[in-house]
Parts: C-alpha cells; structure tokens; sequence
C-alpha cells in the first residue's frame, strides 16, 4: 500500500478542496481520509504544502509513431506525459502509414500496451486522411480506437463527413475535427494580420477555421453525433460553438495552452517556435477563448503537443513546419496565466484537464474517490521553475526559457509511481 500524506486533495467532479490523506491499495483509491501513523506502507509520500488531484486527461497529443519517430515515439512521448502529470493521453491518426486500418492500429496500441500511462488512440475518419472514403470504423472501433479523427487535414466534403456523423453516432463515439479551409490560408501557421505582413507572407485569415467550425456544428446538429472541435483559436468560432449548443448540437471543444498564453506578436520573438495549425492570432480572440473557458463553452484544455526536430524547426519561417510540444508545460501554463490571473480557480482548470476531458471518451478517469482507479498527480503549485530540460525527444516549445508556476512533483498511474521530479 501506498500513503500520500497531508496533502490538499482537490476533486474537480465534486468541488472537493480540503486537506485529506489517500491511501492506495492495488491500483485503487481504497480510502480517503485522516490517518494516523506511519507503519506498514510500501511508499509514503509526504505531500504538505501540494496539490493532490486526479491524473491529467490529454485528448490531443501527436506520439509520431508510426513512421516520423525522429521526432517523437509512443515510449518518448509517454515520458513527456508523464513529467507533466498527464495519466491517459489519446494520439492522433496522422502517422506515416495513416492509422485508417486495423494493421496499423493495432501496432500503436500493441507499443502503448508498454507504458506505464494509459496511451489511448484515435483512428482516422477516412482512408489516407484523403476526404474520400471513410475507414471500417467498426472494425477500428472494435479493435480498439478510442474515436475518430483526420486531425492534421479537414475534411472538405460535406457530404461525406455527414455520412461519417452518421456512423460515428450509431456507434456512440465522438468525432474530432481539425478546423481550417486550405483554399483560404497562404502561409499555414501564421496569423494573417499585422504580423503576417511584417513577415511578408499569407497568413492563416481566422475565417478559414470559423467558416469550417460553423458548417460542422450545423451538421453536428443535423446529425446529432457527438462532435468534438479541436484547437479553436479564434473569437468567432467561440460563438459558433456557444450558438450551436444553444441550439442543441451535442458539441464540445478544445482550446490549447499556446492560445491561451500567447499572441501573434510571439511569432517575432520565437519565430518557428510559435508557429503551429491553427495559429496564435489576436489579444481579442485571447480573450474570446478565456470567456469561452470561464463560461462553458470551451469545455477542455488539450495541449496539440506536435514535436518536431531541431534541424525542421530551424528553417525559414515560411517552410519550418507548424506545431509546438506541450505535455510538460501545460499545467504550469494553466496555473500562470489562467489561475495567478485570476480567471480561472485551480479547480476549474483542473476539470478541464481531467473531468471534462474524460467525459467527451466516456472515460471511468478523472476524479478522485474510493474506489476509483489511482491516477494522480501532485504538485506544488507555487513553485516557480524555468522552462529548459524536455523528457519528449523534441524540445519545440515557445515556453522555453520561460518562467512558469506549478511543478509536477509526483505523477500515479494505476498506484504505480511513474514519475517523480528531482529537482529541489
């Protein structure tokens, strides 16, 4: 068995927030509570002063395998998780081959079988992210994706995403969506804006992702599946999603970190490392994806953590790909500028990285209770420490060097400590 101690044990599907000790017995929660001594404990942890939550839920993390492992594997990827207190991540299906087959599929949950998190997958909506032809999605469904996502690429035929609405909700699962029309973007990644002139390119206009998040909550409605809207950046695919469930849509959506901390104007200082799909845009969307949060209407935080190598990140801005990691800075960036800021409590944000994210995968995870699966996370959310050394093979980060608040001391998979932080 295993004790943490004194610790402040925050449940974000309840409200709890109270001092309390849990003691984890076999991969469960068997008691919370008050106890006294310390004898016949396999581990104590002694967690006065920190923040004993439920473990991290990431619905949005690119693990590169198969095929670009350069940049990322499930094994990599899974420690980077781990670092940053994530306990169940779900991949994306753009590998090289595309996981729109059972072959494939199978190799990926085969590798994440291997980690000590849960690694969780979604299978593509159609074959070769083409648009086309949409995969058996009940035979991935029974093999074991976790949903269904072309994540990277947008469907463009109307058509034949209302037919994979269809299916996805006659099976009960969610469908992801990547938001952008190609045919309005010049330059992927980059604001089209004062910045985008600066830089002397076409950028990404924020009708190109409002437009195709406007058209899939109607057919979200129409349909009545289960969509999830990844990534939005922008003020007007936040009302969009607000008006669409207004109407009854069954639609959630994700913000990223990256949108929540940065502007365009990061793009001149960080260059390639603030460029990502969709991009950072402006100070008034910023606030527009904060009152979606504070509201409801954004229901998750997902960190898109998308490595890249150093030697592709290096390239001029306009032919450097887009995307940034994420898993190990997201808690940090949540607390600092969300939580110190005053917008969010640190139970709020912790709902939208546990609770909220479990609910859109019918996933038994994210809360804290007798009896419930022991996936935690501690840490001190006063600590303040600077964004350097990565677990992740790639280091793409615009928070490097930068000055965070909240440090994961302790990440729980299942009673089984998989990481612990070193540092002082």
């Amino acid at each position: 068995m295993v004790i943490i101690k004194n610790g402040r044990l925050i449940d974000p599907k309840t409200g709890f927030d109270e001092q309390r000790d849990v003691l984890l017995d076999g991969g469960r929660i068997r008691h919370i509570g008050k106890f006294s001594g310390s004898g016949g404990y396999e581990q104590i942890i002694d967690a006065e002063g920190m923040v004993v939550a439920p473990g991290l839920i990431d619905l949005h993390v690119h693990f590169r395998e198969p095929g670009l492992t350069h940049k990322e594997d499930i094994h990599t990827g899974a420690l980077a998780a781990a670092k940053g207190g994530f306990t169940t991540v779900v991949c994306m299906a753009n590998t090289k081959p595309v996981v729109d087959n059972e072959e494939t599929l199978k190799h990926v949950i085969d590798a994440a079988s291997k980690e000590d998190i849960r690694v969780l997958t979604v299978a593509a909506i159609s074959r070769e992210f083409g648009g086309k032809e949409l995969t058996d999605m009940k035979a991935l469904l029974k093999l074991g994706a976790a949903g269904f996502s072309d994540d990277g690429s947008t469907m463009m035929d109307s058509g034949m995403l209302r037919k994979a609405m269809i299916n996805a909700k006659a099976l009960g699962v969610p469908i992801s969506l990547h938001e952008e029309d190609p045919v309005l973007i010049g330059t992927a990644g980059i604001n089209d804006g004062e910045i985008s002139a600066r830089l002397d390119v076409t950028g990404a206009p924020w009708v190109s992702e409002a437009s195709m998040v406007a058209r899939d909550c109607m057919l979200a409605l129409e349909t009545g599946a289960k969509v999830h809207v990844q990534h939005i950046s922008c003020a007007a695919s936040v009302a969009a999603v607000r008006l669409a469930r207004k109407l009854g849509a069954n639609v959630t959506a994700e913000v990223t970190p990256q949108h929540l901390c940065f502007t365009q104007e990061a793009v001149i200082e960080k260059g390639s490392l603030a460029k990502l799909n969709p991009p950072l845009r402006t100070e008034e969307d910023r606030q527009s994806l904060i009152h979606g949060l504070i509201e409801g209407v954004i229901d998750v935080i997902a960190t898109d953590h998308a490595p890249h190598s150093t030697q592709e990140k290096a390239q001029p801005i306009a032919q450097a790909p887009s995307g940034v990691t994420g898993l190990e800075t997201a808690l940090a960036a949540g607390i600092t500028c969300l939580v110190r800021r005053g917008y969010l409590t640190l139970s709020d944000l912790l709902a939208k990285m546990t609770t909220l994210p479990a609910k859109v995968y019918s996933l038994d995870a994210g809360y804290l209770a007798e009896g419930s699966i022991a996936d935690i996370v501690i840490f001190d959310e006063n600590q303040r420490w600077t964004v350097t050394d990565f677990a992740s093979k790639s280091s793409n980060s615009p928070f490097i060097g930068q000055e965070l608040y909240g440090r994961v001391k302790y990440t729980i998979c299942g009673g089984k400590v998989v990481y612990q932080d070193q540092a002082s």
